[in-house]
């Protein structure tokens, strides 16, 4: 059944819009309460947690002007939290699953940056023209975290592909971002703490030295459930390891921090 939505006022470079949009069966809109941004989502589909906002924040400091690539952009989330976070001149997300490219392309139209932000439906393993090689000054990536035959596995096939390395693995992924990425580029990643091991091989092993890295506590009296990993490509070794980021108090509220990451976010929403 399809929904017609009417999303007015979104604030995109200063100017007021009023756009429609069909809503298809299971469909949802977020309104994610920054920068009047908005973002249509599929409850068939893997939806997107703190890990995407956590990456979307430590990726603030590439540089401005520069061109961005997120390999596995999903509903396109990154890429548009990017673009409030980041001064990057242009975003391609690649995403080999046909509807969410279709989900991500309408969420690039519904928040007018069409400008900024190409959805390519594309295999990562198979990338070609007109992603040329030594142009991209950054990757951003929010993989499949699990292992195949790993983890739940009474799910969807489209949520086993979100979930786990069935169809690209963060090798994969990483001599994927050696080929596009320019010299001294630089990769960002947010993913599992137990794969840290697993993470930090790979990058180093395509070329990608692992510069900074962060891991994320849920509570300050839990073990750390993501890092987050910045390395640059052909960079020499050095890896500063930044003060852990927690999302929760002990009384169950958000730190500070998640609270500054999250901007205008609604104080009550929890990911």
């Amino acid at each position: 059944m399809n929904v017609a939505y009417y999303c007015e006022n979104i604030l995109i470079k200063g100017m007021n819009n009023k756009v429609k949009f069909d809503l298809k069966e299971n469909e949802i809109i977020d309104d994610l309460e920054l920068d009047g941004l908005k973002l249509i989502q599929n409850n068939k589909f893997f939806k997107f947690g703190i890990d995407a906002v956590l990456l979307s924040d430590f990726a603030k400091t590439i540089k401005r002007d520069t061109k961005v690539i997120d390999f596995g952009t999903g509903t396109g989330i990154v890429p548009i939290l990017l673009t409030s976070k980041t001064k990057a001149k242009q975003i391609i997300g690649v995403e080999i699953q046909k509807e969410l490219v279709e989900i991500a392309k309408r969420n690039v139209e519904l928040n007018n940056l069409q400008e900024k932000i190409e959805i390519i439906h594309e295999d990562i393993n198979k990338l070609k023209d007109p992603l040329e090689k030594n142009t991209f000054d950054a990757v951003v990536t929010n993989p499949p975290y699990q292992k195949v035959n790993s983890g739940v596995t009474n799910e969807t096939q489209e949520k086993v592909i979100a979930r786990h390395e069935v169809k690209c693995d963060f090798e994969t992924i990483c001599k994927q971002a050696y080929k596009l990425l320019v010299d001294n580029g630089e990769i960002y990643i947010v993913h599992r703490a137990e794969r840290l091991a697993d993470v930090l091989f790979d990058l180093r092993n395509n070329k990608l030295e692992p510069k900074l890295l962060r891991l994320v506590y849920s509570n300050p009296n839990s073990k750390p459930n993501l890092i987050l990993v910045k390395a640059v490509k052909n960079a020499k070794p050095f890896l500063k390891i930044e003060k852990n980021l927690i999302i929760y108090k002990e009384n169950g509220e958000y730190t500070d921090e998640i609270f500054k990451i999250y901007g205008k976010m609604k104080e009550g929403r929890r990911w």
